[in-house]
């Protein structure tokens, strides 16, 4: 990870993980995790507890040999785990290398026993301390400050991790308490724990892994299969779990695991699953005759539509991609998949005939959509091939033909897509300007795409095509860069080109090519001097700062005059301290309510130029919590994003109507 947030969590995750791979080999049933104050964390298991006895090659205790030498966990030496989420067993060692102060506690052989570390180093021998029933570890930690440059930990981050091993790990209870007396609001602020919400969390699923696609991810979806599909199989020593929910949506939400271990960039296993998937689908649909003889096959894009499924795979040897695990690369896993897969998959279809037809009918459905998109895209592309990509009037084309160096601004509205194409630099920077509200594709196939004016131009200007011939290498912006006015309109394009881009054309924003440029929202003047204001509390600090000046000429402070407290205010912002100010702080605030305002020389010094500018890159963190949020704000579903929008309401601030 890194030496930010991603690398902090991951502490835990590692502790977490260990006391997982006690469940997962049977012998641990409650998991518990403590946030406690000043930046401890506690993960506690009844697992069988890191034995204590003397180590044969290391001399030392074997609780001291994981906790402080690398390649010591169970994972090696062979009999310890035959499944494990940990390859390199590096993980308790490396928490405790990373952590100023770490203590291990196991309960075993009757006693308790203790070892305390500071920054990785025993400070006494492992001993017992008293007696104790039971068995278990618990393992305590402090994230070294000076390594972490973040060290305060996210609760949501957590239960949406630990929510995840509850579901893949049937019948194991995981509790999380946050215990922390103060936790960062944002804008530096601090909350009590008295004033915070619910500090307690429990997880435990009977279901598995049906539990978390019927619950989780086709949730708030029109539901195709009533019948959730479910299979648990061993094949030649790999344990296969699927489950498979069609859905009324038009995207595939497929989460792939190994041993526990979230393979966001898939691998053997999903291509053995989606091979199995086509297959078995066609072989249906030729048997009971909703395809012909002359009809052509349906293809994986066609019965992946709505498709939402987990597949989750233990194995003894698991080969992945990188220590963060993201790629599965046993061969043995795609067989053992496609076979277990194909086999049960077949007979869930000719038991379940109402949600066989029902699906099918949803793949038969996709491939005319499918085949309508490919006349609506080659007419799109051909069209633009032929005009040069020129778009006269839209797109205003950079002289580079560089697209590492090139960017594209997708401006809102004519006026500021006029001061855009007057301020930008011409080599490097291309403007497309939009007007009008674009398609919620969430709710629109991609031959209803093709055919929208909106988004026809901002296709033919990325090069990539769409679809089935999207091309990666063809991206003729390696910065594409949405430029929205700063209030409720401006979010709500915004959020249409992200769902744009987040359902059909991923891989941009997964390799970092999507940016939301930062507009400033005042301009602040006090005589010569000019400064942009891009928040509300950098605005407020600008303007209290220069209220305490000096006056220049007099020596006042500007705040002590007098004699003209009693003048208009420089102007009225509704809501706003700004409004409040006397003309004598010689203090000007301007509201800039949209880009238009602009003039070019504005907007290219404050938003377009890469020396003063700031724009913030799009990325994925958790792709099921992005499907869930896009699904519940953009999706066909209204009652729960009524919901949504009332539990929220409160927290909006200064929306403008």
């Amino acid at each position: 990870g890194n030496r930010a947030e991603e690398g902090l969590h991951h502490l835990i995750w590692e502790v977490v993980n260990n006391s997982i791979d006690e469940a997962m080999a049977g012998f641990c049933t409650r998991i518990e995790i403590r946030l406690l104050p000043d930046g401890f964390v506690e993960v506690s298991d009844n697992g069988r507890g890191i034995p204590v006895e003397i180590h044969k090659d290391t001399k030392v205790s074997a609780l001291e040999t994981v906790m402080t030498k690398l390649h010591a966990g169970g994972k090696f030496g062979g009999s310890g785990y035959k499944i494990s989420g940990g390859l390199h067993g590096v993980g308790v060692s490396v928490v405790n290398a990373l952590s100023s102060y770490a203590k291990a506690e196991v309960k075993r052989e009757g006693k308790l026993w203790v070892q305390e570390y500071t920054f990785g180093k025993p400070q006494a021998k492992v001993k017992p301390v008293q007696n104790a029933k039971g068995t278990g570890t618990t393992v305590t930690f402090k994230a070294d400050e000076g390594i972490f440059s973040v060290t305060e930990y996210k609760l949501e981050k957590i239960l949406d991790y630990c929510r995840q091993q509850a579901y893949l790990t049937k019948g194991v209870f995981i509790k999380i308490s946050d215990e922390r007396t103060t936790v960062h609001v944002g804008n530096g602020n601090q909350k009590k724990s008295a004033e915070l919400p619910q500090r307690v969390h429990q997880f435990y699923f009977e279901g598995g892994v049906v539990s978390f696609v019927r619950h989780h991810l086709s949730q708030n979806k029109e539901l195709k299969n009533q019948n959730t599909f479910y299979t648990e199989k061993v094949h030649e020593n790999v344990m296969v779990e699927i489950a498979v929910q069609y859905t009324e949506d038009y995207n595939e939400v497929l989460v792939a695991f190994a041993n526990n271990i979230i393979n966001a960039e898939g691998g053997m296993h999903v291509v053995g699953f989606r091979t199995a998937l086509t297959r078995t689908l066609n072989n249906y649909a030729r048997k009971q005759s909703f395809l012909k003889e002359k009809d052509v096959n349906l293809t994986g894009e066609d019965v992946r539509e709505g498709l939402n499924a987990v597949i989750s795979v233990k194995l003894s040897d698991p080969q992945f991609e990188g220590q963060t695990k993201g790629k599965l690369g046993n061969v043995e896993a795609r067989t053992a998949v496609e076979a277990v897969f194909s086999e049960t998959f077949a007979i869930f279809l000719e038991e379940h005939p109402k949600d066989a037809e029902s699906i099918i009918g949803k793949c038969l459905l996709a491939a005319k959509a499918r085949q309508a998109a490919r006349a609506a895209r080659d007419t799109v592309l051909r069209k633009g091939a032929l005009e040069g990509l020129t778009l006269p009037g839209k797109l205003a084309d950079c002289t580079s033909k560089d697209p590492a160096s090139s960017e594209l601004f997708i401006v809102e509205g004519d006026s500021a897509g006029g001061s855009a194409k007057q301020g930008r630099n011409r080599e490097f920077q291309a403007i497309l300007p939009m007007w009008g509200k674009m398609i919620n594709v969430e709710k629109a196939r991609l031959d209803k795409i093709l055919s929208s004016d909106k988004l026809k131009p901002l296709i033919i200007a990325l090069g990539t095509s769409i679809g089935e011939t999207f091309d990666i290498e063809k991206l003729r912006y390696h910065r594409v860069i949405i430029m929205a006015d700063a209030d409720v309109d401006g979010s709500h394009i915004a959020t249409l080109l992200l769902t744009f881009f987040f359902r059909h054309f991923r891989p941009l924003v997964d390799q970092g090519h999507i940016y939301i440029a930062q507009p400033p929202l005042y301009k602040v003047q006090k005589g010569k001097k000019l400064v942009y204001a891009y928040s509300d509390e950098e605005k407020d600090t600008i303007v209290a700062a220069w209220s305490q000046e000096k006056d220049e000429k007099g020596g006042k402070s500007t705040k002590s005059t007098q004699d003209e407290e009693t003048e208009e205010p420089t102007e009225t912002l509704e809501g706003e301290s700004v409004a409040e100010k006397p003309k004598s702080s010689g203090i000007d605030v301007q509201r800039y309510k949209g880009l238009g305002e602009m003039n070019p020389e504005q907007l290219a010094e404050t938003t377009m130029d890469p020396a003063n500018r700031v724009i913030k890159q799009v990325t994925v963190d958790d792709a099921v919590k992005a499907e869930e949020v896009f699904e519940l704000l953009m999706g066909t579903e209204v009652a729960p994003r009524k919901r949504f929008i009332l539990s929220h309401a409160k927290d909006v601030k200064n929306l403008d109507i």
